[in-house]
């Protein structure tokens, strides 16, 4: 009896000293984090049989028991890759929604002050300093662009330096993670006891990565886990590792994607497979806000100087210089086209695609207006058909073979904003990156031919209309405008009236009369030629119009010349001031002020969205680790019970010893 008193005495003893010891790690690791609490569990001794029955032999620690849940873990870890994604997103969103909405160095009050010089040249068009007053606020607008575009630049290499630092990151942790599962195999295998301390150590290394990536974790027979990202790329296999890599993307080498590490080089991922966590904030950022946001701030850009360009190349200048003349100068601003890029994997010999603006066409009659988008294109070739995808939406246009005109023809009742070319036929396997707008804001500048002489500024109409002053009837003849293409050539011309008739057409012209929408072409032999009169009635020839109005009497002329001493003319002046208010974009829907403020308020709705996502998710994750919390998390108040309760266990076991001594003497005694 006083022997087995011995053994239960000293197995109470070592179990309250283990016990101990375990409550004293938790109290010590309270704060450190990712540790999980942990507790000895304690079993019987297997019992002696006697007569009387099995007598205990005491108890012994079976294991050091760790409070972990995998689901609660992983209801942490879904929340937590959230989290990040969101905040790296609304970092960086953040920054472009303080841009364009700031009063100050947004892009509307550089807009209003560029037009705001143009209306002072249309007030006063033979003024020098008008002139040159437009030449500067012309000048603080593209500088705006500029300015615009070099902060989105620095935010693309901002996106790219995160990026190769995130990945680096993330190949430590999945290192370390390979490592500890061949220690933690190591420990299971010799010892038969999980090694808490390390299988802490490996969740926390899973949930800082989950921190940059979101990941899946799953668990081999071994105990080894096998850890994939984004949507399912294996990156951590029992013992062994790989690597990612921030790499060019193969589309556009400017911008840094993720790839994989393999033997025969790295090889690149699909953007859409690497998701959640910052990595994928960073990602989703860039190709959906960042993306936008340079296409459509390229996209005002262009359609500002295209149009404008459009309209002052029908103007006249201060010295009397129209379109065709030597010294005239029609565009206003100087833009770079299109930017296209070949696909880093196509054969060596592919041809050269470029792309060019569309000259932009009227609209309504009335003003110019183009169909450029904020959308970038891919142009690819596999072999049997060319198609070009519109990657906004992934609308696509497929043509047979290989020769780009064909896309273009395709296109042309469906006009992106620009025409493609190529030195040769496409090849099996290529394709292009075709970014209509995104390099026009940086390259946008007031042409330093007009910057130099403001005198160029095309303010006047090329010609003038006049009803002679004998006329006895009260018919006027309106300015007119011209179009594209415009000739004054057959200029000057005397309009007479005769009976209902007009005469004096220049011959060899076609007039167009057009009343009520309906348009009537006259083919003019000879001067002699009639064309019936309707009062006010659009007339056009040789690219000019306008309207005569009232009722001439017989004899009645109107002229129709060059306009020569036109200094004091605005007519040009004034629909380029028009250009501000009229719908230029997206094929006549929006003005460049429409197009602008859409743009802010996109980008300060997502911003909100994301700011209202992050708010949700930030809720979700302090629940998920308040549950986490509640099971592994250390209660200093409980450990501490926990110390009295073992200290007190400690001690009555030492009694039981004890008593086996005093007995053990009390036989010897009665020996002797």
């Amino acid at each position: 009896m006083g022997i087995s008193l011995f053994g239960i005495g000293v197995s109470g003893m070592s179990a309250a000293q283990l016990g101990l010891a375990t409550t004293g790690h938790n109290i010590t690791n309270a704060s450190t984090p990712g540790f999980s609490r942990q507790r000895s569990v304690q079993v019987t001794n297997i019992p002696f049989s006697t007569g009387s029955g099995f007598v205990g032999l005491g108890t012994q620690v079976s294991t050091i028991e760790r409070l972990y849940s995998s689901i609660l873990a992983g209801q942490v870890n879904n929340a937590m890759t959230r989290v990040s994604e969101l905040t790296a997103y609304q970092s960086q969103i953040s920054q472009i929604d303080n841009m364009l909405a700031d009063p100050l160095t947004g892009l509307s009050p550089a807009l209003q002050q560029f037009f705001s010089g143009v209306n002072d040249v249309a007030s006063n068009p033979a003024l020098a300093s008008s002139r040159q007053s437009m030449i500067s606020s012309a000048q603080t607008l593209t500088a705006r662009f500029q300015t615009l575009n070099n902060r989105l630049n620095e935010l693309y290499k901002g996106v790219n330096d995160q990026i190769g630092t995130t990945v680096d990151s993330i190949n430590a942790y999945a290192r370390e993670i390979a490592n500890l599962n061949q220690q933690i195999a190591t420990s299971q295998a010799s010892m038969q006891q999980p090694p808490n301390d390390l299988l802490d150590k490996r969740d926390l290394l899973v949930s800082q990565m989950n921190e940059l990536v979101k990941v899946s974790v799953s668990i081999d027979r071994n105990g080894a886990y096998n850890v994939a990202i984004g949507s399912g790329q294996q990156l951590v296999t029992g013992v062994f590792s790989s690597d990612l890599v921030a790499m060019p993307s193969s589309a556009d080498a400017s911008r840094t994607t993720v790839g994989i590490a393999t033997p025969g080089g790295p090889m690149e991922l699909p953007e859409r497979l690497v998701v959640g966590g910052s990595l994928g904030g960073l990602l989703d950022f860039r190709s959906t806000t960042l993306d936008r946001t340079a296409n459509q701030i390229g996209q005002i850009a262009a359609s500002i100087a295209l149009t404008f360009n459009a309209q002052h190349g029908l103007g006249q200048d201060l010295l009397g210089n129209v379109a065709g003349d030597p010294n005239f100068t029609a565009n206003f601003f100087n833009i770079t086209g299109p930017r296209v890029i070949g696909n880093l994997n196509n054969p060596a010999a592919s041809p050269t695609v470029s792309a060019s603006f569309i000259t932009p066409p009227p609209f309504n009659g009335q003003n110019f207006t183009t169909d450029l988008t904020s959308s970038d294109y891919r142009l690819s070739y596999d072999g049997t058909n060319t198609t070009l995808t519109r990657l906004s939406d992934n609308k696509s246009w497929t043509v047979a073979g290989n020769d780009v005109n064909d896309i273009n023809t395709l296109l042309a009742g469906e006009s992106q904003g620009f025409t493609l070319d190529s030195t040769g036929g496409l090849l099996a396997g290529t394709s292009y990156l075709i970014q209509p707008t995104r390099a026009v804001a940086d390259s946008m500048t007031v042409n330093p031919t007009i910057a130099a002489n403001p005198s160029l500024i095309a303010a006047a109409a090329p010609f003038r209309t006049n009803a002679t002053t004998t006329n006895a009837g009260d018919a006027v003849i309106a300015p007119g405008r011209v179009g594209i293409g415009y000739s004054l050539a057959s200029l000057p011309a005397t309009l007479t009236y005769d009976n209902g008739n007009l005469t004096g057409f220049p011959a060899g012209t076609t007039v167009t009369v057009t009343v009520n929408g309906v348009a009537t072409d006259y083919v003019i032999g000879s001067p002699a030629d009639p064309v019936p009169y309707t009062s006010g009635a659009k007339i056009a020839f040789d690219g000019m119009d306008f309207t005569i109005s009232g009722t001439p009497a017989n004899g009645d002329t109107f002229t129709i010349a060059r306009n020569t001493s036109g200094t004091s003319d605005n007519r040009n002046a004034l629909l380029l001031s028009n250009l501000q208010t009229v719908k230029t974009m997206s094929g006549g829907l929006y003005t460049f002020q429409d197009n602008y403020a859409n743009l802010v308020g996109d980008v300060g709705n997502k911003a909100r969205e994301i700011n209202v996502g992050l708010d949700a998710q930030d809720a979700m994750l302090s629940q998920a680790q308040a549950n986490m919390e509640s099971l592994s998390g250390v209660n200093l108040d409980e450990e501490a019970a926990n110390l009295l309760r073992y200290q007190t266990a400690y001690q009555a076991s030492a009694r039981i010893i004890e008593s086996g001594i005093k007995i053990f003497d009390t036989l010897l005694s009665l020996g002797s």
